[in-house]
């Protein structure tokens, strides 16, 4: 299965979902020259669908996207589908982070509550596509903290946390992440798909390990 990003850190997180599963799983490395998927939808799930289907239809593979963004409620919901475009093009996670908090730093801690949305899609060469969807509620902490994880991480506090995303471990971050859930309910259909039995672990090409995180999108 192709995994349908060029973000190390999401695949990263994918694979470590994914790792009791027997699939071999492919990045968009082994597809130079494939052009950069775009993220021109009405929502996350279009999003999602596009890049799967595209990525399964050029390389003849099942694949998997997603697509995900912070929804903060004291912005109605921005940055919403446009985190990744909140600053514009060129601009890395410092930038989309540092001007999230200066829209939000009058902004009382009781109201800066917003939440994590993810949706993944599956697409078969047929062009047949699967959706799942995951969230995560929290809140904007007041200054960036930790060094894990990528996107908004950084200043993301999930419910029941006193840590930031980014100063959790990767298990941890799996086990409660919007990203993660929506894997988990994707999990049944890729094994019907793919014709998988859970029990030993995902492979990767020449037995390498996942790339180490490093990437600057949502």
């Amino acid at each position: 299965m192709v995994l349908a990003t060029r973000n190390p850190a999401k695949v990263r997180e994918i694979s470590a979902v994914y790792a009791h599963l027997p699939v071999r799983l492919r990045t968009l490395a082994e597809w130079p020259d494939l052009p950069d998927l775009a993220e021109e939808g009405a929502s996350y799930a279009e999003n999602a669908t596009a890049k799967a289907r595209a990525v399964a239809q050029a390389t003849g593979l099942p694949a998997l996207a997603d697509d995900s963004g912070i929804e903060v409620d004291a912005l109605g919901g921005a940055p919403g589908i446009r985190s990744r475009r909140l600053v514009g093009e060129g601009a890395g996670d410092a930038d989309r982070n540092a001007h999230l908090l200066r829209l939000l730093a009058h902004v009382p801690d009781p109201a800066r509550t917003a939440r994590y949305r993810a949706a993944v899609a599956v697409a078969s060469p047929d062009g047949r596509v699967r959706v799942f969807e995951g969230s995560c509620e929290g809140r904007i902490a007041r200054a960036p903290r930790g060094s894990g994880g990528f996107g908004y991480d950084p200043i993301f506090i999930p419910l029941g946390e006193q840590r930031t995303m980014a100063e959790l471990s990767l298990e941890e971050k799996n086990r409660l992440s919007h990203r993660a859930r929506a894997l988990r309910a994707a999990e049944p259909y890729l094994i019907r798909l793919l014709g998988l039995s859970p029990g030993s672990r995902a492979s990767w090409p020449g037995g390498e390990e996942p790339p180490v995180p490093g990437a600057n999108t949502v």
